[in-house]
């Protein structure tokens, strides 16, 4: 299965900050966590003085299926190591967590394969889903470790809406020392133990999706994956 895909980015602006106070640029917003920080926004991101920052777009992909439903357990019965999504979601102008955003999820399982009508039966939706983010942004969801197909990098698709409109279209990203790990056991071992795309060879990752990598940490057999994403709200 090939996924052809295009990344799309927001303009971004060169942002530069000098004492307590955060320029706004057009296509994202920076905050500074300190009133010495000094210097362009990517310095500020590096040395960890920026507490938000506007979240890349990236592509929707052909495998988004409208209306799925609202829950915290998307496995429905497919097999593969635990993950435990911590998706948070604040507003880029102001770093303030957003409430009752629907962040919805989907990617593909252990073998490669989407459901719904990737899999030639529209009635299925394994691994689809969304939820409702709490009063500190964050929406939680239960998945397993997506798997990988041909010509992409491992990753979750990501859609936030606020107020019933879409604030943002992303991907997730792993980082291949975990995924190396993942995939060298059952039952991700039988479709191969690592995949065809790295990070740095996708195009989409190439276009924003550093910004889109899960920080990982074990939980219990499995691993709990969290980003904060900042939105326009």
């Amino acid at each position: 299965m090939t996924e052809h895909e295009t990344g799309l980015t927001r303009r971004e602006s060169l942002l530069r900050f000098a004492g307590a106070a955060a320029i706004v640029g057009t296509a994202g917003a920076w905050r500074l966590a300190s009133a010495e920080a000094a210097g362009s926004g990517t310095d500020a991101v590096s040395q960890g003085l920026v507490t938000c920052v506007l979240t890349p777009e990236l592509t929707e992909g052909p495998y988004y299926v409208r209306g799925e439903k609202l829950r915290r357990d998307i496995t429905e019965g497919k097999p593969g190591t635990a993950l435990l999504l911590n998706l948070r979601v604040l507003n880029a102008r102001t770093c303030k967590a957003i409430r009752n955003a629907t962040v919805e999820v989907w990617h593909c399982d252990a073998g490669g394969v989407y459901s719904g009508a990737v899999a030639n039966d529209p009635g299925t939706n394994f691994l689809r889903g969304g939820q409702k983010t709490n009063a500190g942004g964050t929406a939680q969801i239960k998945t397993i470790y997506p798997g990988w197909y041909q010509g992409r990098a491992v990753h979750i698709h990501v859609k936030v809406h606020v107020h019933g409109s879409v604030v943002h279209t992303g991907q997730l990203f792993f980082p291949a020392a975990i995924t190396e790990a993942v995939y060298a056991k059952a039952p991700y071992s039988t479709h191969g133990t690592s995949p065809d795309t790295s990070n740095a060879e996708d195009a989409i990752y190439r276009n924003g999706g550093a910004k889109g990598m899960l920080a990982l940490k074990r939980n219990g057999a499995g691993y709990r994956g969290s980003i904060a994403m900042g939105v326009h709200a």
